[in-house]
């Protein structure tokens, strides 16, 4: 939960001035969007190099190397006045990104099984993680948004902190500089407080054998073994409703107030909001797969929850929400369901995968994960941003996560239930072990 919360927390902080920083520093909308590209396409360009060698290295290195791009990337973003420098400083955070997708959750896991066995509840456990990164994300932004303005209402005070750092440190860049201490403290406590169950020590030449073989298997592992495809399958979907969210909200924010100043307040606030409602579905997926009979069953309820919520998003995008209380208050009903129904379907899922593959490929199964959240939530946008506006953007990304959560419906055999557990004896192995369960955590969002 604090590796969760101290990674989390920083990039958090960064997301509200963000735009509103690299436009202060002279770069054109075009230019912002070429930043933004630069941190998704460097993530899912690493995302599962990065996986395979968290599974080779340990998760320690690697949550500590992407701690450290992290800080640099911080740095570079709150100080930088040139757009090559921004260019990476956001490119570094998307590597970051990619390398902690997936170690911190893998550790979690390799510790429960070391200390009590394969057959160790994780669904709490995950769910505290979920619900710490949706805190750490949900305070940042606040945070983030208020300390500018908070440095605004001074006598002159922006004015100061610009002439006294010769224009580098402006009121947009604290959060960052704020983050980037943050992240001194989470690489101290990453080297510090995770001590690992002993692997082999890694060599250069191992490195370079392992990793590929390691990403070969975890992508093979999606193809054949069919409930690891369910849940990534489903992965998939959650990214495509949650880019329909982040794209479209904006838009009506602004016609909710009537100007982009305010818009953008309104935007802010749902953000947040937004991620305490995943951090409520967290918490609340351990009872609600109790009382579903199972990871799967709690699966299909969270996913068919928030394909609910989306569709009435959909549906109340046909009036004007200025003019219409009832709209507005499906609408807020909607956006809530979408993010409390999301936050409850991940904890069981990663619960089902976690036990379907082992040790030698965990990290690399959740990078497959999270790069089908990542390319589908692209494509998703890139399509909805063709279609006429109004409910057709809406109902397209409801369609695809209402799929993803029927996917759900066919509950696994006595035959598969009953399949004895595998496990691989090494990385390099033709592939990650896989063990059923009688059940059914990125990020991210």
């Amino acid at each position: 939960m604090v590796v969760c919360a101290l990674f989390w927390l920083p990039l958090g902080l960064a997301i509200a001035p963000m735009v509103a920083l690299l436009t202060e520093r002279g770069l054109a909308l075009a230019a912002v969007a070429g930043c933004v590209a630069a941190h998704s396409l460097t993530a899912a360009a690493l995302e599962l190099p990065t996986g395979g060698l968290s599974d080779v290295l340990g998760r320690r290195t690697v949550l500590a190397a992407a701690g450290l791009f992290d800080l640099v990337a911080l740095v570079l973003h709150a100080l930088g006045t040139t757009a090559w420098v921004l260019v990476l400083g956001m490119a570094l955070k998307g590597a970051g990104r990619a390398l902690a997708s997936g170690p911190a959750e893998a550790w979690y896991v390799d510790t429960v099984h070391a200390s009590a066995g394969p057959d160790a509840e994780l669904r709490t456990g995950l769910a505290r993680g979920g619900a710490a990164t949706s805190g750490a994300l949900a305070a940042g932004v606040l945070i983030g948004g208020a300390l500018p303005w908070l440095l605004g209402l001074g006598p002159d005070l922006g004015g100061r902190l610009r002439e006294a750092t010769s224009g580098l440190v402006l009121p947009l860049s604290v959060p960052a500089l704020l983050g980037a201490a943050v992240e001194v403290v989470f690489l101290l406590y990453v080297l510090t407080a995770l001590p690992e169950p002993p692997r082999p020590r890694a060599t250069l030449r191992g490195v370079l054998r392992g990793v590929p073989a390691t990403v070969v298997a975890g992508v093979r592992l999606g193809g054949r073994d069919a409930l690891v495809r369910r849940i990534i399958l489903s992965a998939a979907a959650a990214g495509s409703a949650l880019v329909t969210v982040e794209l479209l909200t904006p838009g009506r924010a602004v016609g909710l107030t009537g100007a982009p100043e305010s818009g953008a307040v309104l935007f802010a606030g749902l953000a947040c909001a937004g991620f305490l409602c995943s951090m409520a579905g967290s918490h609340l997926a351990p009872p609600l797969a109790r009382r579903a009979g199972g990871s799967e069953r709690a699966v299909l309820v969270g996913l068919g929850a928030a394909a609910a919520g989306l569709l009435l998003l959909g549906g109340t995008a046909v009036t004007s929400l200025s003019s219409a209380p009832v709209p507005v208050a499906l609408a807020v009903v909607g956006y809530a369901l979408v993010y409390a129904g999301l936050g409850a379907a991940g904890p069981s899922e990663n619960d089902l995968l976690h036990r379907r593959v082992g040790s030698a490929g965990r990290a690399t199964a959740l990078s497959v994960q999270s790069l089908a959240l990542q390319l589908v939530g692209a494509a998703t946008g890139l399509v909805a941003g063709h279609l006429p506006a109004g409910p057709p953007r809406w109902l397209l990304g409801g369609a695809v996560l209402l799929a993803g959560a029927l996917l759900w419906v066919r509950r696994r055999t006595v035959a598969e239930e009953a399949e004895p557990p595998r496990q691989a004896s090494s990385p390099s192995s033709t592939g990650p072990s896989t063990a059923s369960s009688p059940q059914m955590k990125g990020t991210p969002r």
